[in-house]
C-alpha cells in the first residue's frame, strides 16, 4: 500500500481548503475526501522534501487563515478570511501561500479512477474511467474514447511501443560498474546528444539520471501519477522566492519527455521576427564568440536524426488556428512596426512525418510523457542511438551524482577527473572511476550543484529564463481544444512571443484563472475555452543559492510582461472572444467590448509586481557561461570547464545569455557542435 505523506491533521487542513477553494461540496463532482485521497497519491509519488515542505506551507496557511476558527466556521466566512488574507493581500507571504489552491485544483481535475489487475493498460486505464465524474461534468473525453476517421489525416489512437528502449541498456543499481571511460551526467537534449556521439566513436559511455525510465507502455493519461513521476518535485518546484514556477523533467530522456517537441532555431528566415536581439552577436559580445556555420552543421545534423519538420495542419486545428486567425484579424487594425513585420507560422517539431507507424495523434498529453510512444523525445532517438550502437552505451538511472572526483593534474597544470560519486534512492554511494573524462548535462539547476560540489568556482550566476504566462478565453461556442497538439502555432513579435496552448483538464486546472466558484464556473466552461500564452526573456536574472535559483525580475521585464499580455488578450477579441482570463492571482476578466487603450490601462493597474501574476518556467539557461576569459565564465568555446582537462558541460548552462525561444533545439546542437566527431578526450 503507498504511503501516505500527510498526517490526519494536515489531512484535516486539506480537507476543508477543498470545501473552501472549489464550491458547495453538494455541487461537486467528488467529495472533499476523495481531493484529499487524491493528493495523498500525488503526493505519495514524490520524492525527497518536497511533500513534508507542502505539508509545513499547508499548515503555515492554516494558522494565517484563523486555525481552528477559521477551520470550523461556515464556508461563507471561510471564504472571505480566503479573500481577505490570500486573494487580496499585498504581503508577499501570503500571495505565495494562495498558490495552494492550484494544488487542491490538482486534487479534484486530477481524479482517476483505478483500473481491475495488477498491470492495466492504457485502454484499461482510460476504459475504468470513461465515467469518470469530474470528466463528465467539464464534458473532456479521454484519447481512446474520441471518435476518429482512422485515416492518415485523422488517425486512430493507438499505442506504439516500436521505439522503447531494451531492459538491457540499463545498468542494475547491484551491478554498477567499478570503471568506465566517460560518465555523462545526464540524459536529456545535452547528454543525449553527447552520449550518442562519444558512443558512436567507440567510447565505453555510462549514462547516469537521476530519474526512472517510463517506457510508453508505463506512461498513461493518468495527469496526476504522471506529473509526480516525470516532473522533478512532482512540477511544483518553484524559484527561492516562490515567485516563478520552474518545470523540468526528472526521468530518462529529461524534459525532452514532457514537452512539446518544438525546434526552433536562434534565427531562422521566415521563423524569427527580423527586430528580434541576435544571439550570437550577443554571446560574441560577452566574450563567446560561436562560429555560426559550426552551430548551423549541428543543427542540420540533430533535425535530421529527429526528422524536425513542421507540423501537420491537423494537429492544431482548433485552437491552433484560432490563434493564427485572431492575429490576422488583429494585425489588420494595427500600425505598430513590431506588429507589421511580426513573424507568424506553425512550430516545427521532432514528431516526425505523419507516414511514419509512430506519427503524432495530436492526443494533447505532451507535457506529461507521451501515452502512446509516438514522441521523438531523446529516449525514442539519441538515447536508442547511443545503446544501439557498436559499443552500447549503458544507462543508470534513478541515481544522483553528488560531485566529480580529481586525480594529479596533468602536465599543464590542469585538474583531471578521476571519478564521479552516485547516490542511490536508498540513500547507498558508489563511486566509479573514469578513465576518460565526464560530461556535465543535468540541466542548469543540477549542474550547477554538481560542478559547484566538485570545487569548480564561479558557477550558477547570470541565469536566464523564458518566462510563460498562459491567458486563456471564453468563446461564443464549443471549440475542444484539448483534440490536438498541444501546442500548434505561434507569433514572434520581437519583444515576446505568443504561442497557442491548451492541457488536459488537471493541468488546464492551474492554468484557468479565478477563485471558489468563479474557477469552478470557469472550468464548466472547458470545452468553450481557447487559450494561448505570452513568453518573454528575463535576460542574467538570476543566480543558483543554496542549491535553488534564485530569480528576480526587473520593471522592464514586468512592461514586456503587461504589453504581451495586452497584445494577448487584443487577439482573442479580434478572434471572438466573450471574455478573457489572463493569468492574474486574483483572477480578474476583461470583457469583449473594452477598448485597446481599456485593455492597457487594465494591466498597467493588474500587474506591479511578480506575484500579481503567475509565471512559469521550462527553459532555465545560462549559470556556467561559455567564456573565452576563465574569469568571466565556467566553460571554454568548446564547452570545457576552465582549467580541467577531460570535464565538458553540454547543457543549456552554457549559454551567455538568454536565446528568447525554445532551448531544446539549440541544447542539443550546442552539445553535437562539441562532441560530433571530435576525439574529446584523447
Amino acid at each position: 500500500m503507498q504511503e501516505k505523506p500527510f498526517n490526519p491533521f494536515i489531512a484535516s487542513i486539506w480537507r476543508r481548503l477543498a470545501e473552501t477553494m472549489l464550491v458547495e461540496p453538494s455541487q461537486m463532482a467528488i467529495t472533499p475526501q476523495q481531493v484529499v485521497d487524491n493528493l495523498q497519491t500525488m503526493f505519495g509519488n514524490i520524492r525527497g522534501k518536497t511533500p513534508f515542505n507542502t505539508g509545513l506551507s499547508v499548515f503555515a496557511a492554516w494558522v494565517v487563515l484563523g486555525g481552528p476558527v477559521w477551520h470550523f466556521a461556515p464556508r461563507s466566512f471561510r471564504v472571505w478570511r480566503v479573500q481577505r488574507r490570500l486573494k487580496n493581500s499585498r504581503v508577499d507571504l501570503f500571495q505565495d501561500m494562495a498558490r495552494i489552491r492550484g494544488i487542491v485544483y490538482a486534487g479534484y481535475y486530477g481524479h482517476w479512477l483505478p483500473a481491475p489487475g495488477p498491470n492495466p493498460d492504457q485502454q484499461a486505464e482510460e476504459d475504468a474511467n470513461r465515467d469518470n465524474p469530474v470528466l463528465d461534468a467539464i464534458g473532456y473525453t479521454l484519447p481512446c474514447h474520441r471518435t476518429r476517421a482512422g485515416t492518415p489525416d485523422d488517425p486512430a489512437i493507438a499505442e506504439f511501443t516500436g521505439n522503447d528502449l531494451p531492459a538491457s541498456a540499463f545498468v542494475h543499481p547491484d551491478a554498477i560498474p567499478d570503471e568506465v571511460e566517460v560518465v555523462v551526467i545526464g540524459s536529456g537534449a545535452g547528454g543525449a546528444v553527447a552520449a550518442a556521439n562519444l558512443a558512436a566513436q567507440g567510447y565505453e559511455v555510462l549514462v547516469v539520471e537521476a530519474g526512472p525510465y517510463l517506457p510508453s507502455s508505463q506512461i498513461t493519461t493518468h495527469e496526476k501519477w504522471m506529473s509526480s513521476s516525470l516532473f522533478k518535485d512532482g512540477a511544483i518546484q518553484t524559484t527561492r522566492d516562490r515567485d516563478i514556477i520552474v518545470f523540468q523533467g526528472r526521468t530518462v530522456g529529461g524534459s525532452t519527455v514532457i514537452n512539446n517537441g518544438i525546434c526552433l532555431r536562434l534565427a531562422a528566415e521566415g521563423e524569427t521576427h527580423p527586430d528580434a536581439n541576435d544571439v550570437l552577436a550577443t554571446w560574441a559580445g560577452l566574450g563567446a564568440p560561436i562560429a555560426e556555420d559550426a552551430l548551423e552543421h549541428a543543427y542540420e545534423r540533430v533535425e535530421t536524426v529527429l526528422g524536425v519538420h513542421e507540423i501537420d495542419r491537423r494537429l492544431g486545428r482548433n485552437n491552433g488556428t484560432r490563434l493564427l486567425a485572431g492575429w490576422d484579424a488583429y494585425k489588420a487594425g494595427s500600425t505598430e512596426p513590431l506588429d507589421q513585420r511580426a513573424i507568424a507560422g506553425w512550430f516545427r517539431k521532432n514528431w516526425g512525418s505523419k507516414t511514419e507507424p509512430n506519427a503524432c495523434i495530436s492526443c494533447g498529453y505532451c507535457n506529461t510523457g507521451c501515452p502512446y510512444g509516438r514522441k521523438r523525445a531523446m529516449p525514442e532517438s539519441f538515447l536508442h542511438r547511443a545503446v544501439t550502437a557498436a559499443r552500447p552505451a549503458r544507462i543508470l538511472a534513478e541515481a544522483e551524482v553528488a560531485e566529480i572526483g580529481w586525480g594529479p593534474r596533468d602536465g599543464e597544470g590542469r585538474r583531471v577527473a578521476s571519478s564521479v560519486k552516485v547516490v542511490l534512492p536508498d540513500y547507498r554511494s558508489k563511486v566509479i572511476r573514469v578513465t576518460k573524462g565526464v560530461v556535465v548535462a543535468a540541466g542548469t539547476i543540477a549542474s550547477t550543484n554538481i560542478l559547484s560540489a566538485s570545487g569548480i568556482r564561479g558557477t550558477g550566476k547570470n541565469i536566464s529564463l523564458n518566462i510563460a504566462c498562459p491567458v486563456p478565453a471564453l468563446m461564443p461556442g464549443d471549440v475542444i481544444a484539448w483534440d490536438e497538439d498541444q501546442m500548434a502555432t505561434f507569433i514572434d513579435r520581437g519583444d515576446f512571443l505568443i504561442e497557442s496552448h491548451f492541457q488536459p483538464p488537471m493541468s488546464m486546472s492551474s492554468l484557468v484563472p479565478g477563485w471558489f466558484d468563479e474557477h469552478f464556473r470557469r472550468m464548466l466552461n472547458y470545452n468553450r475555452l481557447a487559450s494561448a500564452g505570452a513568453l518573454f526573456p528575463a535576460d542574467r536574472r538570476g543566480e543558483i543559492k543554496g542549491g535553488k535559483l534564485d530569480f528576480k525580475l526587473k520593471e522592464a521585464d514586468l512592461a514586456v510582461l503587461r504589453r504581451a499580455l495586452a497584445l494577448l488578450s487584443k487577439v482573442h477579441f479580434a478572434g471572438g472572444a466573450l471574455e478573457v482570463y489572463p493569468a492574474l492571482l486574483k483572477g480578474q476578466t476583461l470583457h469583449a467590448g473594452m477598448t485597446h487603450a481599456e485593455i492597457d490601462a487594465f494591466f498597467e493597474q493588474a500587474i506591479r509586481e511578480p506575484d500579481d501574476v503567475v509565471l512559469s518556467s521550462s527553459h532555465p539557461h545560462g549559470g556556467n557561461a561559455i567564456n573565452a576569459d576563465p574569469a568571466k565564465g565556467v566553460v571554454d568555446l568548446d564547452q570545457r570547464v576552465h582549467g580541467t582537462a577531460n570535464v565538458l558541460v553540454c547543457d543549456a548552462s552554457v549559454m551567455p545569455s538568454c536565446i528568447r525561444v525554445n532551448a531544446q533545439l539549440t541544447t542539443m546542437a550546442m552539445a553535437d557542435r562539441v562532441t560530433h566527431g571530435r576525439r574529446v578526450f584523447g
